[in-house]
Formats: C-alpha cells, sequence, structure tokens
C-alpha cells in the first residue's frame, strides 16, 4: 500500500520520540510505501486534488534519518491512505487543507482522520458534548464571567482554546493576582475566547493521555507529571512522563468515546483525563506513542498500522 503522510518539515521532527515517525517505522516495516507532503503541497489543479510529493525511506541509522525522492504530483485518491498529521495552530491555513482534504474525500481518498470530522472537534470545545465527564468550565470573552467563575471556584486554570504542548496555560488561586491582566492578555481584550476550568489538584499525579486507535482503547497511558512549581504535565514544558496501565474509571471514559469518536471519522483520538476528569479531546496529531511503547512494551505504533490495515480492508 502506499501512504501518504502530511506533516510538518521532516527535520523538525524529535527522532527519539515522535510518533509520526514510529507509525512511519511501522508501516514502511510491514511493506508498505510512504510518501511525504506538507500541508503547503496540497492543491486542487485540473478538477482535482493532488500531492507535489516525494517517495519517502526512513533509514535506520546515520546523519540523517530519511531519504526523499523527486517531486511527483499524485491524484489523493490513488494512495492507499492519507495521513493527516499537522501540530496545530488550527488556524486558516490548516483549514484550508482540510477543506481540500474533504474534497479529495468526495473524490474517492481516505484521509485519517476525517477532515470534516477534525473540523467538527474543537480540540478544547469538543468536551462540552460530555458534561457528565468534564472538570466545572467556563467558555467566554467576557472578563466579568471569568471573575464570577473565579469568586465561586477559587482556584482556576485559563487557557486558549488554540494552544497546544501547554502554550499559555495560567493558573490563577484564591487570591486572584493578575485575574485580570490575564484574562485581558490571553483574550486579547476580549477579541479572543478562552476556556476556564477548577484547578485540578489531582495534577501532582499527572496529565494522562490515553490513545484510541479505531474505535480500541489503547490499555496504557501516559501520565506526563509536572516538574518543581510547573502547573502543566504536558511533555513540552518539560513535564515527565510515565506509562502506566489505565484505572477502571479512566477505562471507562475511553471506552464511552472510542467507538463513537471512531464512527465519526477519527480514528486516532487523545484524550486528555485528569483526575478522572476528561480535560481536551486531541484529533490533529495526537502523540506520545514513543513513551507508552518503550515503557510499557505495547507497541503502539503497531497497533494504530493494524487497525489502520483493518480499516482499509
Amino acid at each position: 500500500m502506499d501512504f501518504l503522510f502530511i506533516t510538518d518539515p521532516l527535520e523538525s521532527f524529535k527522532v527519539s520520540k515522535d510518533s509520526t515517525l514510529a507509525m512511519m517505522r511501522a508501516a514502511q516495516s510491514a511493506g508498505h510505501h510512504l510518501w511525504f507532503a506538507q500541508n503547503r503541497n496540497i492543491l486542487w489543479r485540473d478538477e482535482t486534488v493532488v500531492a507535489d510529493c516525494q517517495a519517502l525511506a526512513i533509514k535506520p541509522s546515520g546523519n540523517s534519518w530519511f531519504d526523499l525522492g523527486k517531486t511527483e504530483s499524485r491524484t489523493l485518491k490513488d494512495f492507499s491512505a492519507v495521513l493527516m498529521r499537522t501540530d496545530p495552530p488550527f488556524d486558516i491555513e490548516y483549514l484550508n487543507t482540510t477543506w481540500l482534504l474533504s474534497a479529495a474525500v468526495r473524490q474517492g481518498a481516505k484521509v485519517f482522520n476525517d477532515p470534516s470530522a477534525i473540523r467538527d472537534h474543537s480540540e478544547k470545545l469538543s468536551i462540552t458534548e460530555f458534561p457528565d465527564l468534564i472538570p466545572p468550565t467556563l467558555v467566554t470573552r467576557e472578563l466579568s464571567a471569568v471573575m464570577e467563575f473565579h469568586k465561586e471556584h477559587r482556584d482556576i486554570v485559563i487557557k486558549p482554546l488554540d494552544g497546544m504542548g501547554g502554550m499559555g496555560v495560567f493558573r490563577v488561586g484564591p487570591d486572584g493576582l493578575n485575574l485580570a491582566s490575564i484574562v485581558e492578555t490571553l483574550g486579547e481584550g476580549g477579541s479572543r475566547t478562552l476556556m476556564i476550568q477548577r484547578f485540578l489538584p489531582e495534577i501532582v499525579q499527572g496529565d494522562k493521555r490515553v490513545l484510541l486507535i479505531g474505535g480500541e482503547v489503547v490499555p496504557f497511558a501516559l501520565a506526563r507529571i509536572p516538574q518543581g512549581s510547573e502547573i502543566r504535565g504536558n511533555l513540552a514544558a518539560g513535564g515527565m512522563g510515565v506509562a502506566m496501565p489505565l484505572s477502571t474509571q479512566e477505562l471507562g471514559i475511553a471506552q464511552k468515546l472510542a467507538l463513537l469518536l471512531n464512527q465519526r471519522g477519527l480514528f486516532l483520538v487523545g484524550l486528555d483525563l485528569i483526575g478522572g476528569f476528561l480535560t481536551e479531546i486531541n484529533v490533529t496529531s495526537p502523540t506520545c506513542f514513543v513513551e507508552i511503547t518503550e515503557q510499557s512494551g505495547f507497541h503502539v505504533a503497531q497497533f494504530w498500522l493494524d487497525a489502520l490495515e483493518k480499516a482499509l480492508k
């Protein structure tokens, strides 16, 4: 099979722990042919959606981990699977790519995750569909609403809707220090919507990433544990990743969502859970494959490939 990976520049990959690279390695080892393109290489041309792409080979060792062939123009529907693995921000150019990919789907392309499903599931706001699973949450642009929420819950976390890796996440404690300033800065004077949640002290036990693949639950989570005085467990913010089996409560939440989200076209999903509460549903480029595999022995990339091959049949 031919797999087209739409990713960020290959040179930007963190080779030791990149989940997309783990997928590529698994697919190549199974005899599949890899192709590479970036968002900018997806075009509407001659009444069809094409990729100006390059054949990709993963090398076992050496200074460079990949080889690329010459650029070729190929119709997306001619690939066995198109894998959208571009990191946020979810900006207008990301949206433009999803609209082109939706056109490719109408022409017969098989795109994972489905581009319309990605558009329909904000990684922050999609949790509001499951109010029984989430902590007390406010979504607003109004400072007065945030101040009322803080008055009620005393210890809160404020975050932008389009961040990743813990970027722009602030905690405001009972003293309310800098609350107005943080809201005004993050919300750009009321022009951007923010999410505010009650602070969950269970974060000291980790912000747990749970992977859903093809409607099934990976049985190990990666607990991303904050270090020092940091409140963010995100690995990009210096958190320590510890793989551990899912608790009964975590497994119940994951199983409740796995089949539903897969039926909507979300083949690969990363749930974020803190203290048994659902805080995010990541659908753009969920990670933590390598850390879970190395620490638990459960081969996440192979699990992903098996599920993908099954879906393609």
